[in-house]
């Protein structure tokens, strides 16, 4: 046998597979559509449908999703999973949820196009298999029944020359439904049922316009959880440092104030001390205004503040920047910490010998990429600061990715959108 017909063998045998497959799955279809019958009748007994006809159309949505998987495998399409949503647990929010899903009524269009032809074309593989050879056990054994029980081509078979003729037209029929019809039936049916079971552009664009409604809310949440947290920080440092002082410095100034008459040097020591107190909140006060948007952003701009941070990192850093444009500052001072933020844990983590800072930006997009050739093995959430990160970058709706293997090198990458 040929390369050519052992390829066109394999076609035809993997058609026949798929359609046997396709038999296997329009019988399980039939009886779940006589439990949705079943279902459908018990919704006025008591409401006990509205318990059964859920889980039946859950069970049938991932039977359809199983079978459009095996009908694109079949075709040689790219399969995109739809994921489970998790179903409520209750009756009346499950009953809802069903519902209310497009793929629920997908699936029951699909369910009057399934049973039927999934039986039919799954029949015509059983054909296509088992066609020749009973043909030829027929045509052999013709003469053990009575006269006329054996037919080809629905005509009895009376003697040896029918029996022989009709045995090998009916063979070389079947023949040709395995080596011909079976890849072309199994072909026509996968495409129906891809095309069938595929969520429609307007129901792809309702998805996509959930899954962006959910990923705001939870950039939301991250927003305000970040603010929250910084406005704690604020309050802290502001209440445990500045305002000390600043108690501290009345307090002095009160004293001298009451012993300038009668203890004049030690009323100017106390004043001396005042100002020197003076200085510290004034420099907390700094402190404490640097981290809510860092002046070095406003004296030098994010390329300047970026190289003054590579410059005083333990780690030999050097910096790749193009052409950024004009960006927002609340931009600006995200770059400029997640990047901070990075090297400082490249010079306390990495065991890093040199570190590579890019700033790119691509239309609506600021890309910022840290890399360093340490040990790698970076956990998120091993203190770090990398949970942080990625909720100050989540709070502008960019996303951060970190890569470390062990044994490095680890890459820190954040996509922050710059649109207004």
């Amino acid at each position: 046998m040929s390369t050519v017909q052992i390829t066109r063998f394999r076609r035809a045998w993997l058609g026949v597979r798929y359609l046997l497959g396709v038999l296997l799955s329009g019988v399980t279809a039939l009886l779940a559509l006589h439990l949705v019958l079943v279902g459908v009748a018990l919704i006025p007994a008591g409401g006990l449908g509205l318990v059964v006809l859920p889980r039946v159309m859950e069970f049938l949505t991932r039977a359809t999703e199983a079978e459009r998987r095996r009908g694109s495998r079949y075709l040689g399409e790219e399969f995109v999973s739809r994921p489970d949503e998790r179903p409520p647990h209750t009756v009346l929010a499950r009953w809802n949820h069903v519902m209310r899903s497009a793929s629920t009524w997908r699936t029951a269009r699909f369910l009057l196009v399934w049973v039927p032809l999934g039986v039919a074309y799954g029949l015509l593989g059983v054909i296509a298999l088992l066609g020749t050879p009973s043909a030829l056990i027929k045509a052999s054994l013709w003469w053990l029944l009575p006269g006329g029980e054996t037919t080809f081509f629905g005509v009895g078979v009376t003697n040896w020359p029918f029996a022989i003729v009709g045995g090998l037209g009916e063979g070389v029929a079947f023949a040709a439904l395995f080596w011909w019809g079976a890849p072309f039936l199994a072909r026509g049916y996968a495409r129906l049922v891809v095309r069938l079971t595929s969520p429609s552009e307007i129901e792809l664009r309702a998805e996509r316009l959930s899954e962006r409604v959910e990923e705001l809310s939870h950039t939301r949440a991250e927003a305000l959880r970040a603010h929250g947290s910084e406005l704690r920080r604020i309050e802290r440092d502001l209440h445990d440092g500045t305002q000390a002082r600043l108690v501290a410095l009345a307090m002095r100034v009160g004293i001298a104030e009451r012993m300038v008459s009668d203890d004049p040097e030690k009323a100017v020591h106390l004043l001396r001390e005042a100002r020197s107190g003076a200085e510290d909140a004034m420099a907390e006060l700094r402190d404490v205004i640097r981290t809510m948007y860092p002046p070095i952003l406003t004296d030098r701009g994010l390329d300047g503040a970026v190289s003054a941070v590579a410059g005083r990192c333990a780690v030999p850093t050097s910096v790749r920047m193009g052409e950024l444009g004009s960006l927002p500052a609340a931009v600006e001072a995200a770059a400029y910490f997640v990047i901070a933020e990075t090297l400082t844990n490249v010079a306390k983590h990495s065991q890093a010998r040199s570190a590579q800072v890019d700033l790119s930006r691509d239309g609506a997009e600021l890309t910022i990429r840290v890399v360093d050739d340490g040990v790698g093995g970076a956990l998120e959430h091993g203190g770090t600061g990398l949970a942080g990160l990625r909720r100050r970058v989540a709070a502008l709706d960019g996303t951060t990715t970190v890569t470390s293997p062990a044994g490095g090198p680890t890459t820190v990458e954040a996509v922050l959108p710059c649109a207004s």
